[in-house]
């Protein structure tokens, strides 16, 4: 990891809610939770195993981070494809104290044989672990403290239905709007101790494609550029300026959501056109492409699913400047 990654994890923990009051967004999602935990702390008994999923950058580390908090446990990290072995999920497990939390991000991607070990642990709190090989063979079972499983993914449909109805509580975070998101970029300025304006607050906001993270690295590389480019202050000329130089438009399209749009309508005359075939053409991986780009544009209603394919329509032609009718006239 080089300095700049480990700066900008430094911030983002420092830039982090702690508590549900300090959470801004979500709201729904926040006021049964806080009634869940506080349930959970009258009874002093285990939160009932909890599942955030939705696009990336939304909340839900943050979250799991909230709830260990809340409910005044620890709390342990990791992420489905670390935990390779039955061994790692044992040791993970078995160093729990009553009540804690065991987070698991892209839960989705836990192999088979680990999920099988993952369901009695999560129902019966106890784990079979197989013991040496061949006629030595044994199964030992280990009685575990009472947990809290909290999973993340951005992918829920990956996520086999024994194991999905294992969680007595499913949550889909949503992505925000422009005004959340401009609250969200104020708060972390004031932490940040940055002299900026709320024009350029929401400048930054309306261009971070509903999600808090990305307003948050916005935030960072704008103050960059005020630091150089001006006098330290964060005005809304120096914020216009700093987001056309990263190749954020106006719309929060970077460079990638419009090369995704120009190669749909100058190669394939527009769409439809299918996931893999333009993840080639783009030289990029599928996952990345339905994960990190394609729910933005199509929430915006730059491109729609159709059955045959990924397809832009009249608002993406716009977006590009472009004709859609004469567009197609060069392909007849």
């Amino acid at each position: 990891m080089d300095i700049n990654q480990e700066r900008d994890n430094d911030f983002d923990k420092a830039l982090r809610p702690l508590s549900f009051n300090d959470f801004i967004g979500q709201q729904p999602i926040i006021s049964n939770l806080k009634i869940f935990v506080e349930a959970s702390n009258q009874r002093e008994d285990a939160l009932d195993h909890t599942l955030f999923h939705g696009p990336p950058g939304l909340g839900k580390t943050t979250l799991a981070h909230i709830l260990a908090n809340e409910l005044k446990v620890g709390l342990k990290v990791t992420s489905g494809p670390v935990i390779d072995k039955p061994g790692d999920l044992a040791g993970l497990l078995t160093n729990l104290e009553e009540r804690d939390i065991l987070f698991i991000d892209e839960i989705h991607r836990l192999s088979p044989i680990i999920e099988e070990y993952l369901y009695s642990a999560m129902e019966d709190y106890k784990i079979d672990i197989m013991i040496e090989s061949g006629p030595n063979a044994r199964t030992v079972q280990l009685n575990l403290n009472p947990f809290t499983l909290v999973g993340a993914t951005t992918r829920s449909g990956f996520l086999t239905n024994p194991m999905r109805e294992r969680f007595a509580i499913s949550n889909r975070l949503e992505h925000y709007d422009d005004k959340l998101l401009s609250e969200i970029v104020e708060r972390s300025s004031d932490i940040l101790k940055l002299e900026i304006d709320k024009k350029s607050c929401f400048e930054i906001a309306r261009r971070s494609r509903g999600t808090p993270r990305i307003s948050n690295s916005l935030l960072r590389r704008v103050r960059d550029f005020a630091q150089i480019k001006s006098n330290g202050k964060i005005d809304l000329e120096i914020t216009k300026f700093a987001l056309s130089s990263l190749n954020v438009d106006k719309n929060g399209l970077d460079q990638m959501d419009n090369k995704i749009l120009k190669t749909i309508i100058d190669n394939y005359n527009g769409g439809p056109v299918g996931i893999s075939t333009l993840a080639t053409s783009l030289s990029e991986n599928t996952e990345t492409i339905e994960e990190v780009y394609e729910p933005f544009l199509v929430q915006q209603g730059f491109i729609i699913r159709t059955p045959r394919g990924r397809q832009v329509t009249d608002k993406g032609y716009n977006h590009l400047g472009r004709n859609k009718n004469n567009q197609n006239n060069l392909f007849n």
